[in-house]
């Protein structure tokens, strides 16, 4: 008997258990996230309280767009993300707004809106027939020319990217008021 055969049975379950383990890390860095605005006003949620611009409601929105868009591609490839290197100053001022809360931004509808980009990104993480399936990534200066990303690579970089915001998330929330996330 073979023992490297592994059954469709025990196929099924490697998929579910690595599936499983994106889900419950991205559920816990997003979880995170959102636990640094807890009991804070729209407008705590724009202050900006160390050297750089960034904000929780900011954070939150630079998040969310970032999901999104790593989302649609795993879905459509580099066309849903453009050519970042034919970027004009325009477009990069509109990419910063994503790291303030602009008038009309409220925090309810920030968290929202992740909310949303949330529950979508882990649907398309239990409907994706293939994490292995790769994608050429969009021209960009911080992008290796004819790199391929996988939609697994993609997803742990959702992860890493959430963790990362999390962790300045639970800065600026310190120096706002003290709260802290853990500890």
């Amino acid at each position: 008997m073979n023992d490297t055969l592994i059954t469709t049975d025990e196929q099924t379950n490697e998929r579910t258990n690595e599936r499983t383990d994106l889900l419950d890390t991205l559920a816990k860095h997003r979880h995170f996230l959102r636990f640094t605005t807890r009991d804070l006003t729209d407008e705590q949620a724009g202050q900006r309280t160390t050297a750089s611009e960034l904000c929780l409601g900011g954070l939150i929105k630079h998040v969310t767009s970032a999901e999104r868009n790593w989302a649609d591609f795993i879905r459509k490839g580099p066309s849903a993300m453009g050519d970042f290197t034919a970027m004009t100053e325009a477009d990069w001022a509109r990419r910063a707004d994503e790291f303030r809360m602009l008038p009309g931004d409220t925090l309810a509808g920030v968290l929202a809106a992740y909310e949303e980009v949330a529950r979508e990104t882990d649907e398309l993480i239990t409907s994706l027939p293939d994490l292995d399936a790769a994608q050429p990534l969009p021209k960009a200066p911080w992008f290796q020319p004819q790199a391929q990303w996988s939609a697994r690579r993609v997803l742990l970089h959702i992860i890493a990217e959430t963790a990362q915001h999390a962790g300045h998330a639970d800065i600026i929330r310190e120096a706002l008021d003290g709260a802290k996330t853990m500890g």
